[in-house]
């Protein structure tokens, strides 16, 4: 049904970490290095390093060397998966509301006639 489910659910368990979430809003506009994205939390460099790593490997950002620095970048196509994996839920969900909404209005219909 999706694209690559494997891949849908390593970015799942991604995100699922709060600390993440907020490193991949921090380089959703903007190219960052990895000590500027450090300096955002008050956690260690190297647990920022594990964050990064955990997102890039999910293909949530992409990482590049400028000399000794490395800059990171969010991918917005990393979130497709996610991304389609919802909007069937949803899709779904107002299926099932439409449907229920529909046999109530039938139901309606029949006591009147009676």
């Amino acid at each position: 049904m999706f694209e690559d489910e494997s891949e849908t659910d390593d970015a799942f368990r991604a995100l699922a970490e709060p600390r993440r979430r907020a490193i991949l809003r921090l380089v959703a506009t903007d190219e960052l290095a990895a000590g500027e994205i450090a300096a955002a939390f008050d956690v260690t460099r190297t647990a920022i390093s594990q964050h990064l790593t955990v997102l890039r490997e999910a293909g949530l950002v992409s990482e590049r060397r400028a000399g000794t620095r490395r800059m990171y970048r969010a991918r917005p196509e990393g979130l497709d998966g996610l991304r389609e994996f919802l909007d069937a839920m949803w899709s779904d969900a107002l299926d099932v509301g439409r449907r229920l909404v529909e046999a109530e209005a039938a139901g309606d219909e029949r006591t009147d006639v009676a």
